[in-house]
């Protein structure tokens, strides 16, 4: 598993309802852990959750976050090249400057999502929810966009 460099921040109670909080490193490779865990089928699996969670800058490149829940998380600027995220729920999150290149968001849920000079070359969107998603500026070539919903290039 790929470290990810994420500077240091506040512990995460996932047992609490918790605002903008940014996850440390060893905290992000637990969630993976799990979460390959639970896409596995393994008793001690959890879904990952960062609801809300500061990834700002954050290097998830080659991450499996199928699935994954990242409502209103901050991603901005964050590298997420090559990761896996299948019908991952990115509702609402800030996605502005991330590297999305080679990505799969096949079905994603990209619902007001600001993608705004987002970086989704070769990109995989197929039957992705982008409606109300903010595009400006985005770079969508060799994007596969088939079924995409709310996006007519």
């Amino acid at each position: 598993m790929a470290k990810v460099p994420i500077p240091e921040g506040v512990f995460i109670n996932w047992n609490i309802s918790r605002k903008k909080y940014k996850p440390t490193s060893p905290e992000i490779e637990e969630i993976l852990t799990k979460h390959q865990a639970w896409i596995n089928g393994e008793p001690n699996g959890n879904r990952a959750d960062l609801t809300n969670a500061n990834l700002s800058g954050a290097d998830l490149s080659l991450a499996e976050l199928s699935y994954a829940v990242l409502t209103g998380a901050n991603l901005t600027n964050a590298s997420l090249n090559t990761a896996n995220l299948r019908n991952a729920s990115l509702y609402a999150t800030n996605l502005r400057g991330a590297n999305l290149s080679d990505a799969d968001l096949s079905n994603a849920n990209l619902y007001q999502a600001d993608l705004s000079n987002a970086d989704l070359f070769g990109a995989y969107l197929n039957y992705a929810d982008l409606r109300g998603a903010k595009l400006g500026g985005a770079d969508l070539r060799y994007a596969d966009l088939t079924g995409v919903r709310g996006y007519l290039p």
